[in-house]
């Protein structure tokens, strides 16, 4: 599937969830960068650039077996991360696996348990992840580890190839879902409120009403 199989009077409505995700974070050195895993192998692949360009000493990958993730990477997302980025050249000593998380509020906790268990307690932390993670991620981040400083990070790719390499349905329904989990997920105490503003909540709408809501949550 190419990314000209956006339905065209859906094309405006993506892109605007698309930027909204993006925290346009501009990257400092941090203690530590974390890589959330997903069936974005592009993830484990910014992070080991990160490492490289001197952005964080000490990787965490973190990320269980999930259903959607379980034909690529069967022993695990952050193990198959942890294999792309030795294989990219980032030293063993460097990486910190956590294998367990299922849900990006365990990638968090999980992540800084097994720091903590390692000697290591930082204070700034870089989030890698998909592009559309972003806020949800920093919005997670903030709430459940408020005394770190919080960076998002993730592969800078142009937004129609992006779509293309991983599927039109696939990030469209993604989107539509993190977009949701943005209000849900603070109601719910599980990261901090953003804004979300008119012209997002539209364009969500109208996501929903084409049917791409895969990803939503019940209720």
């Amino acid at each position: 599937m190419t990314a000209a199989a956006i339905p065209t009077t859906l094309h405006d409505d993506v892109r605007t969830l698309w930027d909204y995700h993006d925290m346009h974070h501009e990257l400092r050195p941090t203690d530590v960068g974390i890589g959330l895993g997903s069936h974005d192998l592009g993830v484990a692949t910014c992070a080991a650039e990160l490492y490289h360009v001197g952005w964080f000493p000490q990787l965490v990958f973190t990320g269980a077996t999930a259903p959607t993730t379980a034909e690529v990477f069967p022993n695990g997302e952050a193990v198959h991360y942890r294999e792309h980025a030795r294989s990219l050249g980032v030293p063993d000593a460097a990486i910190l696996v956590e294998p367990r998380a299922t849900n990006t509020g365990e990638n968090i906790g999980f992540s800084r348990a097994a720091l903590h268990r390692a000697g290591i307690h930082p204070r700034s932390v870089t989030l890698v992840c998909r592009p559309y993670q972003q806020r949800r991620a920093y919005a997670t981040c903030r709430a459940a580890w408020p005394e770190v400083e919080v960076l998002c990070a993730s592969r800078r790719q142009p937004f129609q190839e992006y779509v293309a390499a991983l599927g039109v349905d696939r990030v469209i329904t993604m989107l539509v879902g993190d977009t949701q989990r943005i209000t849900a997920h603070a109601r719910n105490g599980f990261a901090i409120p953003q804004e979300v503003p008119a012209e997002v909540e539209a364009a969500y709408d109208r996501l929903v009403a084409a049917g791409y809501t895969g990803r939503l949550l019940p209720g």
